[in-house]
């Protein structure tokens, strides 16, 4: 009997422990079996990336805004549920998208090219070709055209583009006083935007992976004259820098680089560690950037041709097709990282001790990206568990009743809306392509072109606007800026595009004919900036 208030003593604690994991459990085995939230597939799915972009440009403080923002989404998912929402934040969340193979893959990218860049910089490589395009880049212009050019070239894929853009031309366009904002945003206007129109590319991939039923690939090669968003951007981008064209809160930072020698204009440096690595070694030779560039790029591009099959037989087209651009990226990383340490012992800039030394440092200039692209992925599966996929499908199935010519700048506009909240541009392809081929696959073949390509361009637009979007995330990495100056001096830029191309759409949806739309649209972005133009010379007289 003594040992009866013993027993009570142990027995009570594993009682309210059992109390305590009794919501959680039941809450897994509804997972289990199916669990509907009572949010799903309701405008509520989309408050969670509308709160950390909210928070993101208020409070210019991105990590918290986005854990918020995926709190808030495991809160909606579970029912306000404490142990719901924090299993769902890391099972479903953190711990899912860090488990899956293809962000795997673009993580270990990620390290491997900055593993690259700073064994670059050790060697001198950044700081030769710097001075030799001192010697051949004369002007803040020569040195934004050089980074569009190249930029254009890079079109295979986009997060490669960013991140080879920015090592290569940073140290140009510090030279010439370009701010690392407007270095950000040449990246990203001649990433996404190139990709999106070059036939061969992952992105044709994603596009013609989704069209089904039909030949994807012809469809994506007709669509192209119609893709307003990116032919506008690349066009607005090369004449704004040709008539040094500046608004918003760009032209700040411009004004700052140009006049103070200030590339940020702002406190926040989130790559300061690596601003002075080009200055280790002063004997380097150009070379020692080039060579290990165009190795990256040829291994790239071999890689994702390996695993399209090309290597099997499969013909150059259609391998890029089936590529994986996540594994292809990974082994081109890899193996250009390989070369590049063999190309400097044989050159014997570098010792072993000093290239092994340079792998953690690559590391850790890719952590601000790694973080943010976690967070960016978590935030997107709180939103893709809460049915924001199934909400906007039925909104474009209701709208496909109404108005059928004003549906191509209508799906432009949804685009532009679930890109930006989702952060994800080929999750937007994913809902409204198929949606576009049902409804105009046999009732209007020509609209369905024009659609398809509102669809493309608005998700090119909403993942250009957004804080959250991976692509956005690389340039600001590429360009060593801070975040949230990226993208609230890319915006106003990206808005002027978007309201232009759809005016255009609006116009295309009746006109039906590619020139004629195309050339509408060329004359309204040239108007509007000349007018922009004019209004800022008139306003320094």
């Amino acid at each position: 009997m003594h040992n009866f208030p013993r027993r009570i003593k142990t027995i009570i604690p594993v009682i309210a422990l059992f109390l305590f994991l009794c919501p959680m459990t039941l809450f897994a085995a509804d997972g289990a079996e199916g669990y509907v939230p009572s949010m799903y597939a309701t405008f509520w799915a989309l408050v969670p990336p509308i709160v950390a972009i909210g928070l993101a440009l208020i409070t210019k403080e991105v990590y918290s805004s986005l854990f918020v923002g995926i709190l808030v989404g495991g809160l909606f998912y579970s029912g306000f549920s404490f142990e719901g929402t924090v299993m769902h934040m890391f099972e479903d969340g953190f711990l899912s998208v860090l488990s899956d193979s293809y962000n795997v893959g673009i993580l270990i990218f990620l390290v491997l090219l900055g593993a690259i860049v700073a064994l670059m910089n050790r060697a001198g490589g950044s700081a030769a070709f710097g001075r030799w395009a001192a010697s051949h880049i004369k002007s803040r212009v020569g040195a934004q055209l050089a980074t569009i050019a190249l930029g254009v070239l890079i079109f295979v894929d986009d997060y490669f583009n960013c991140l080879t853009v920015g090592s290569v031309m940073r140290p140009v366009t510090d030279k010439q006083k370009v701010s690392r904002s407007k270095l950000a945003y040449l990246i990203d206007a001649t990433a996404a935007p190139v990709c999106i129109i070059a036939p061969i590319s992952s992105w044709a991939a994603a596009v013609t992976g989704f069209v089904e039923g039909e030949d994807g690939f012809s469809l994506f090669l007709r669509a192209i004259p119609y893709n307003y968003y990116a032919l506008l951007t690349i066009l607005m981008m090369v004449v704004m820098v040709l008539l040094r064209i500046e608004f918003g809160s760009m032209s700040k930072h411009e004004k700052n680089a140009q006049e103070k020698g200030d590339l940020f204009s702002s406190a926040e440096r989130p790559y300061a560690g690596m601003e002075n690595a080009d200055k280790i070694m002063t004997n380097g030779k150009v070379c020692d950037l080039v060579v290990p560039v165009v190795c990256l790029i040829v291994c790239c591009i071999i890689g994702m041709l390996y695993t399209g099959g090309f290597f099997a037989g499969t013909d150059f087209v259609t391998s890029f097709s089936n590529s994986d651009a996540s594994v292809g990226l990974a082994l081109g990383g890899f193996f250009g990282l390989l070369i590049t340490i063999v190309f400097y012992l044989f050159r014997k800039v570098l010792s072993f001790h000093e290239i092994m030394s340079c792998l953690p440092e690559g590391f850790k200039a890719m952590v601000p990206a790694i973080l943010i692209l976690t967070c960016a992925w978590t935030l997107k599966a709180m939103t893709d568990s809460l049915g924001a996929a199934e909400f906007v499908a039925g909104l474009m199935k209701g709208a496909a009743d109404g108005l059928m010519s004003m549906l191509p700048a209508i799906i432009f506009l949804v685009g532009c809306f679930l890109a930006f909240a989702t952060g994800t541009s080929w999750g937007t392809f994913g809902i409204l392509i198929p949606i576009v081929v049902d409804v105009f696959a046999s009732s209007s073949p020509e609209l369905m072109i024009i659609s398809i390509s509102a669809c493309m361009a608005g998700a090119v637009c909403g993942d250009h606007c957004s804080p959250i979007s991976d692509t956005t995330i690389m340039a600001s990495a590429g360009a060593q800026c801070d975040h949230v100056n990226h993208v609230s001096t890319q915006l106003p830029y990206a808005v002027l595009a978007a309201v232009i191309s759809c005016i255009t759409y609006i116009f295309a949806g009746f006109v039906k004919n590619p020139v004629i739309s195309l050339g509408f649209g060329i004359a309204i972005m040239l108007i509007t900036l000349l007018v922009i133009r004019n209004m800022q010379n008139h306003r320094k007289q």
